[in-house]
């Protein structure tokens, strides 16, 4: 029997993630869980393992459907993963400012005495070198979906304000499934993810659709927070809550992370006002 999935175009975009996700669990549970049963042992490469594996079958996935619903080869254009000097550019200059926007923050808050810069690791180079890899690989595999794949979905059904919440609402939940008394613990964390989930949309939609800014803006501030915590370039120093500086010592699961992306989801979404003007 040979079933049309072009049918499923026309289905609202709840019921469309809906069978995209169903899709994707039937590929990966099959091989998670063996795996988890085998790897058990060893819980960290367990997760590295089964985690690459569902982000190897997502890219799979993506052929297929984009082929088979919406009758579309070359879908990374369309979500923005060109392969231009341009794209390369912007991902350079996101890498820089996210890299500048953590560092800035820390630095505000070492002038104001709530934390203190001290000598970092012995093996600081090559920390510095493991978190640009981590940093680009997150930066690459969420932005493609959540500023590729979710974006494009959301974009079918709704008009640009309600896709640009939807994505930074949805993006936050799925960085927030955890036990309830850590999501009620750390839930300050949850309007900034909100707004930076917003905020790399705006960057996106600034940049011509274009994917580059997206995955440099999210490794660069992936990026910094690795060199500063696993670096140890800082201690705090105490003199304020924890609702300032980050909970968790997580700088965007505070005041002063969540003010600084309020700062940087004015400048992107300035960025995006100008570039739907000069189209």
């Amino acid at each position: 029997m040979k079933f049309n999935l072009t049918i499923i175009a026309n289905y609202p975009v709840p019921l469309r993630l809906g069978i995209f996700i169903i899709f994707l669990l039937c590929l990966w549970l099959p091989v998670a869980i063996p795996l988890y049963l085998l790897l058990n042992s060893d819980p960290n490469l367990t997760t590295i393992v089964t985690m690459t594996i569902l982000y190897l079958e997502f890219i799979a996935l993506l052929f297929i459907w984009n082929k088979k619903v919406y009758k579309i080869q070359f879908w990374w254009r369309q979500y923005g993963l060109v392969f231009t000097r341009k794209n390369g550019i912007e991902l350079l200059n996101g890498l820089s400012l996210g890299l500048s926007f953590t560092f800035g923050l820390f630095i505000v808050e070492a002038i104001l005495g709530w934390v203190k810069f001290v000598t970092p690791s012995a093996n600081f180079t090559m920390i510095i070198f493991e978190g640009l890899l981590s940093a680009l690989g997150i930066g690459l595999a969420e932005e493609l979906f959540f500023r590729g794949w979710l974006l494009e979905e959301l974009k079918k059904d709704y008009n640009s304000q309600i896709f640009i919440f939807a994505n930074g609402i949805i993006f936050a939940i799925l960085h927030f499934l955890k036990p309830w008394d850590e999501i009620i613990r750390t839930f300050p964390q949850f309007p900034a993810l909100v707004l930076l989930g917003m905020t790399l949309v705006w960057a996106k939609l600034g940049h011509s659709n274009r994917l580059g800014i997206c995955i440099g803006l999210h490794g660069g501030l992936v990026w910094g927070y690795y060199i500063i915590n696993v670096g140890g370039l800082i201690d705090y120093t105490g003199q304020v809550s924890p609702l300032f500086t980050g909970i968790d010592n997580n700088p965007i699961a505070g005041i002063m992370g969540l003010l600084g992306l309020g700062l940087l989801s004015i400048l992107m979404r300035r960025k995006a006002k100008l570039n739907r003007k000069n189209d």
